[in-house]
This record gives structure tokens, C-alpha cells and sequence, in this order.
């Protein structure tokens, strides 16, 4: 999920990055970025945006380099204030941060509103608005919990604050909120340590939004999307890719179909699909069986031995006993279970009754059944 959110965030704020407006989807964003670069190549004002963009995620790459005592700063705020320094100075020609007065976009619902929540259709976005930000912010929780060492998420704290946020939200007017794993992602890339830093998010947000914001509108967009690609770009495991393509190839598929697929569509349903990915291989796995044959070196009135090893489960059942029928009638056979990790109810009857049809059929049967 990560590596897909990071995707998405670099296509998109690259075009960000060069004052330009991304064309939406993320296999639009994609296939748009050949054109985005050959703009930036004859543009000279997206050519200037784009230098303060990568001017940003450069000084941000490289500021863990310089002496402890410089980095008191965090990499993100001197990015963003050398960009801002530049353009105020130059007088560059590029697309700043826009901020308009918060009670002038305070627009509290009418009694028509209200009105229209007995509409079914109504209701049926609603619903769905809740599942899925309430998915979305669940996923995004267990992203976070998995980038730093401190206490976990309480997911049911965590959809209650996000009700209660929405509560307000609608009250004024707003769009309805979820969490985002890329403010939680500065967080920790910035040191914080407890969840007071969540909250003191969203204070500086607003203290500078209602008290300064005639500084904010100093900003080039430009820099503050080069942080978000190299926000992205931190999110993309690409060492943990490599390692689990040589160590267990399997996992790195579903990693990487995960991240194509919320690239491709969003987040939620790219979650959906590697899950769905996980389970078809854990069930692959899990049902995994051996049914060996040794070799018949003995008299013709020697047992003929079988070893069941593995998973035996109603997935591999049709195998297990199509070897079982192809072995002699008239043969004892000796059938050892003994090194089955998992034999589930299907199975274990199905074993029985062919031992039993086999006895039947003048063939005696010696089943080693696991004793727990």
C-alpha cells in the first residue's frame, strides 16, 4: 500500500512541480508525464518552476549530510524556505500558494440540505463515503504504526475521532476528512514521538492559515511538490522489494500488484486486490501436499508404503486420491500421515473410506495417523 501511495503521489506532484495541471487518474498522470517533460524542456516558466522544484527534494536528499548541529532544521522547512527566499527574491515567475479567508469558506448546510438525506440515494452515499474512508484511514493507521516504534494505533479511537471530525466537517460546510498516510509520514520522517504531533499538525496548519497568510501566499507550489515526490519517493521500499524477490518471490508479486492496482484505481481498491492476492496464496500454500510412492523393493505380499506429507485439505483432495487408485488392488498398502502438517475433516474421511473400500477389494490397509 505504501509503495502504491508513493507512486501516486510522485505522478501527480510532478506535474505540480512544473505549475502544470495533472490530468487526474493515475494511468493518465503516467502516460501524461512524456508531455509534462517536453513542456518543461520549451517552457521557461515551467523550466523555472521545475528548478525549484528539484532544488527542493535535492537539498532535502542531501541535508542529512550536513553537521548534527544544521539539521536541527528539518529538511522539509529549509527546502521549502530556501525555495520561498529565492522566488521572493528573483521575483520568479511561478505559481504560489493560494490562501483565502477561513470564514469566507464556511458554508454551513440548509434545511434543503437536510432534506435531501431522505433521498435513497442520499443515504447510499453516505454509507458508502463512511466504508470507504473509514477503510482507507484503517489502512493508512496500519501503514504508520509500521514507520516508527512508538505505541500502536487504537483503531476504534482512531474511527471515532474521524466521526466526530466529520461531524464538524459537515457542520461547516467542508469536505468530509480521512486519514492521510503522507502528513503522518512527515510526522515521522520529521522525529516526531507522540501523538500530540498529530494534533500540533493541524494547529500550525490553522494558526498559519487565520494569522500569516500573506507569508503562506510567498510559497512556490513548485517546492511544496517536490517535498511530496521525495515524501513519495521515501515510501517506495525498494530494498525490501529486491530482498523479497530473492528470498520469497511470491510476496514481491503481490507487492507489486498492490502498487500497480492503486495506481491504476485508488488506494481502496488496490488494498482489496492484494488482499484478495494474499488469501489465493496462503490458500495455495496451505494446501500444498506430497504424496510419495517409495519404491517397491520387497516380495510381492510386501506392504506397498505411501507418505502423505504437507497440507492435506478438500483443495488437494482429488490428488491425493487419484494416486491412491492408481496403486495395486490386491497390494497391502501401508499409508503413513504421520508427517501432515493440516488434515481436515474432507480429507480424513475421504482417507478412510478408500482404505476401507481397499480392504474391501482383498488389499489390506495400515493407516499412521497423526496422534495429536
Amino acid at each position: 500500500m505504501l509503495a502504491g501511495i508513493g507512486l501516486v503521489l510522485i505522478a501527480g506532484q510532478l506535474y505540480a512541480v512544473a505549475d502544470a495541471k495533472a490530468p487526474g487518474s493515475g494511468p493518465a498522470n503516467l502516460a501524461g508525464l512524456p508531455g509534462l517533460f517536453a513542456r518543461v524542456a520549451e517552457d521557461p516558466r515551467a523550466l523555472t518552476a521545475g528548478a525549484l522544484g528539484v532544488g527542493s527534494i535535492a537539498v532535502m536528499a542531501l541535508w542529512k549530510h550536513l553537521p548534527a548541529r544544521a539539521r536541527t532544521v528539518p529538511a522539509p522547512l529549509a527546502a521549502v524556505g530556501t525555495a520561498t527566499a529565492l522566488t521572493a527574491l528573483f521575483g520568479l515567475p511561478v505559481e504560489r500558494v493560494e490562501v483565502s479567508g477561513l470564514l469566507g469558506v464556511i458554508s454551513p448546510p440548509s434545511a434543503d440540505d437536510f432534506g435531501a438525506l431522505a433521498s435513497a440515494g442520499a443515504i447510499g452515499t453516505v454509507v458508502a463515503i463512511t466504508l470507504i474512508a473509514s477503510a482507507e484511514s484503517l489502512f493508512s493507521a496500519a501503514a504508520v504504526d509500521r514507520l516508527h516504534t512508538g505505541p500502536a494505533t487504537h483503531y476504534d479511537k482512531e474511527l471515532m475521532a474521524q466521526g466526530a471530525g466529520n461531524a464538524v466537517c459537515g457542520a461547516l460546510g467542508a469536505l468530509p476528512m480521512t486519514a492521510v498516510i503522507v502528513r503522518s509520514a512527515a510526522n515521522v520522517q520529521a522525529g516526531a514521538r507522540t501523538k500530540a504531533s498529530r494534533v500540533l499538525h493541524g494547529c500550525w496548519l490553522l494558526l498559519f492559515a487565520a494569522l500569516v497568510p500573506a507569508v503562506l501566499g510567498l510559497i512556490p507550489l513548485a517546492s511544496l511538490a517536490g517535498v511530496l515526490v521525495y515524501s513519495g519517493w521515501k515510501l517506495i521500499p525498494l530494498a525490501e522489494v529486491r530482498r523479497l524477490w530473492r528470498e520469497r518471490r511470491g510476496e514481491a508479486v503481490i507487492l507489486l500488484v498492490t502498487a500497480v492496482a492503486i495506481v491504476a484505481a485508488n488506494m481502496f481498491e488496490g488494498v482489496l486486490v492484494g488482499l484478495l492476492l494474499a488469501i489465493a496464496k496462503s490458500a495455495w500454500e496451505t494446501s500444498h501436499v506430497q504424496v510419495h510412492v517409495q519404491p517397491d523393493e520387497g516380495p510381492d505380499d510386501a506392504p506397498l508404503r505411501v507418505v502423505v506429507s504437507g497440507n492435506a485439505t478438500f483443495l488437494r483432495l482429488p490428488r491425493i486420491l487419484s494416486t491412491l487408485e492408481s496403486l495395486p488392488k490386491d497390494r497391502p498398502i501401508e499409508l503413513d500421515l504421520l508427517s501432515l502438517r493440516h488434515l481436515d475433516h474432507a480429507c480424513h474421511t475421504a482417507l478412510v473410506n478408500w482404505a476401507a473400500r481397499h480392504n474391501d477389494e482383498k488389499g489390506a490397509t495400515r493407516v499412521l495417523l497423526p496422534t495429536a
